[in-house]
């Protein structure tokens, strides 16, 4: 029953099982056709860790199965999600760090395998660029000019992550910048990376954080702080910023409001994650900042996941021998991870976002800037 149930959704995606096409699937248990039907993404995932089926281009299985719409059936996993994200704040302070410890202090080595050189673990901007490289240099200075910074300015950067923005805008733009983040392993690397520049990273959560700034910014965080905490991040922007200062918020977005994420991305990937709608967004926001731009690349995504997917994959052989504990079932996992997102993207499941803000109530000449 679970079987042919399970094979006949597939056609409506264009995907046959053990078919010949790269995108097909090549199932080696039934195990998964009851895993995937009980259970949805978790169980998918679950048995591709597990070997129990596999694919050539999962970024093409994934982009198929979310484009006919597969991915929106309702699973008692996806039930029981949203029931704790209803009941439980997932993202306050003592859960917070959660993600840091699980994700990304991983190890700086995984991260500096697949990662372009500035360490930036976000989208890319590929609108004139043909390199991972150039890409993340092009997002970083398309942020700066959004942000109009000028030296001698303060700069405040939420989840700062391995110091590149940091780095970058302090050596470009003469700005002095304050970076939090909640994982100790990239408060190390940071520290390091941005030393001898006027840059201080702090390993905090923003919600314990005092301060004045000119700007602010936060690039690939808001996915972590969930929307019971939407409100209370905001009036941390707004109580942070000068009353003239431009706040740019990049990040992960959605298209309709939601209080949970995908059961394997919680449990494998990011824990306690919420992607945001741009509605929960400009609700968290009212009187407190006012919408001057946004600015959508989520196709810009797809790309850069790629990116990282054929770096792994080619850094692979010397981080497995080095460290045990990236196994064969860490490696599957960590292509389900960047190949099944790459196919949301495509999909436009998933979208991008660069917003600008400016306080209520100061007259501005804000014009986009792409």
């Amino acid at each position: 029953m679970f079987k042919q149930t399970f094979i006949n959704l597939l056609k409506n995606a264009g995907i046959t099982v053990n078919g010949q096409k790269s995108w097909d699937m090549r199932v080696r248990s039934d195990e998964v056709y009851r895993q995937a039907l009980r259970r949805g993404n978790l169980g998918l995932g679950e048995t591709y860790m597990d070997m129990c089926w596999d694919c050539d281009r999962l970024d093409a299985f994934i982009y198929r199965l979310v484009s006919a719409g597969l991915d929106k059936r309702k699973y008692l996993t996806s039930a029981l999600i949203f029931f704790k994200s209803w009941f439980i704040n997932a993202q306050k302070i003592t859960r917070a760090r959660q993600v840091g410890e699980r994700h990304y202090d991983l190890g700086n080595e995984l991260y500096q395998s697949f990662l372009d050189s500035r360490m930036q673990y976000s989208c890319g901007y590929w609108l004139k660029a043909d390199n991972l490289e150039q890409a993340q240099i092009d997002k970083l200075d398309l942020i700066c000019r959004k942000l109009r910074l000028k030296a001698g300015e303060t700069v405040l950067d939420i989840g700062c992550g391995w110091g590149g923005f940091a780095k970058y805008a302090a050596e470009n733009y003469g700005v002095k910048v304050t970076g939090l983040t909640i994982s100790v392993e990239q408060a190390k690397f940071a520290r390091e990376f941005c030393r001898n520049l006027p840059v201080d990273i702090l390993t905090a959560d923003y919600r314990e954080h005092r301060g004045k700034y000119d700007k602010i910014v936060s690039v690939g965080m808001f996915e972590h702080v969930g929307p019971k905490n939407y409100r209370t991040y905001m009036e941390v922007v707004n109580r942070c910023l000068k009353d003239d200062g431009i706040f740019l918020l990049h990040t992960i977005g959605g298209l309709v409001d939601s209080l949970n994420t995908d059961a394997w991305i919680e449990k494998y990937i990011f824990p306690n994650g919420v992607i945001p709608s741009m509605r929960q967004i400009i609700a968290a926001t009212d009187g407190l900042l006012v919408n001057r731009d946004v600015h959508e690349f989520g196709h810009d995504y797809d790309k850069t996941l790629m990116a990282w997917w054929d770096r792994f994959n080619l850094a692979w052989p010397e981080l497995n021998k080095h460290n045990s504990k990236y196994d064969k079932r860490f490696y599957r996992m960590w292509k389900y991870y960047l190949q099944s997102c790459a196919g949301a993207f495509r999909a436009e499941k998933l979208r991008l976002w660069q917003i600008v803000f400016t306080k209520p109530g100061v007259k501005s000449d804000y014009s986009e800037v792409r």
